[in-house]
């Protein structure tokens, strides 16, 4: 019976399926003699995207029926719900980017295009070491975005995209989506859209080389320094928020700390600009390769117990010939000038 259930997902959901099974299937009564719960992981593989397949932990409720049990419902357990939970799926492929997008949602179409350019992109400055392809799931609401998130959506709502692995995804399986929050993408220009696209697929290019460790200051500044690379905006442009803090005085002291990235943190913006103007201040005296030698060095070292300071330090005086204390002063600089 689920063994049917798996093969007609595609049928179900629209999801584009290569692979569809349940596992671990685990039994227990229900509410009476013709009521069972069941507990089993859903493994799926998206066609053209999926290395592996993704695990879905679910819950199943059956039903006796006069030829055997019948599925009465299904859902997520121990995690967010999967897109398909919200109704049917609408595919839409591109050269380098699938787009999964809810059947009552916005029209994928344009957001097929933004990811088409964001591959190649990423691919000039990371290579092609990675698939070289972004899979993005795009809901049909906010809400639904942070549902996906397992989060507040007041907490979600400037939001406009984010990248994450799959629900239950196997360790170290390449299952990085990109989740696209319709109202908040919705709202940004044309060029927006595409610095937001080319910032994830840098998340997913980088996956290898990002760890626990890795400062989230250098993970989304190369993340936005590899979308706005070359696009002929000022540094006022690209850190409007942060422009008009130093212009009212308001300089910060140090590099953002993971804390200021977390969603609904105050000054999230001006984090995200610092960290553009730091990797963009390593770039420019380095060159753009340095910069992405000494971010691949950084996930490479795990430091064997040294705090994550010492660790940057180290590697940024072996990478960049400049240590975190002298290079943070350079940095500030780069800051107070934006009043200019």
């Amino acid at each position: 019976m689920l063994a049917e259930r798996a093969r007609t997902l595609e049928a179900r959901s629209g999801l584009p399926v290569a692979e569809a099974a349940y596992r671990n299937l685990v039994l227990a009564a229900g509410g009476g003699p013709d009521r069972l719960t069941a507990a089993a992981d859903l493994a799926v593989r998206i066609a053209g995207y999926d290395d592996h397949p993704v695990v879905y932990p679910r819950r199943i409720e059956l039903a006796a029926a006069a030829d055997g049990w019948r599925v009465e419902r299904e859902e997520s357990a121990d995690g967010p719900p999967a897109l398909w939970d919200f109704g049917a799926v609408r595919p839409a492929p591109g050269t380098h980017s699938l787009v999964l997008a809810s059947a009552d949602g916005p029209d994928p179409a344009g957001l097929v295009v933004v990811g088409d350019r964001a591959v190649p992109a990423v691919e000039e400055v990371w290579g092609d070491a990675w698939p070289g392809r972004l899979l993005l799931e795009l809901p049909a609401t906010e809400e639904q975005f942070a549902r996906l998130l397992e989060g507040d959506p007041a907490g979600w709502a400037d939001m406009a995209a984010v990248t994450v692995a799959a629900p239950g995804a196997p360790r170290n399986t390449p299952a990085d989506r990109v989740l696209v929050n319709p109202e908040a993408y919705g709202r940004l220009s044309g060029f927006g859209r595409q610095v937001v696209v080319t910032h994830e697929a840098t998340h997913v290019a980088t996956r290898a080389d990002t760890r626990a460790w890795t400062p989230m200051w250098l993970s989304e500044g190369v993340a936005d320094w590899t979308a706005y690379r070359d696009s002929g905006r000022s540094p006022q442009q690209i850190a409007p928020e942060l422009a008009r803090d130093v212009a009212a005085g308001r300089l910060p002291a140090e590099l953002p700390a993971d804390r200021d990235f977390a969603a609904g943190a105050t000054g999230i913006a001006q984090a995200y600009e610092q960290s553009w103007l730091a990797c963009e201040l390593i770039a420019r005296r380095n060159g753009p390769q340095r910069l992405v030698a000494f971010y691949r060095a950084v996930g490479a070292d795990d430091g064997q117990g040294e705090d994550r300071e010492r660790r940057t330090d180290r590697l940024m005086r072996a990478e960049l010939g400049v240590g975190l204390a002298d290079f943070t002063r350079l940095w500030l600089d780069e800051v107070a000038a934006l009043k200019d």
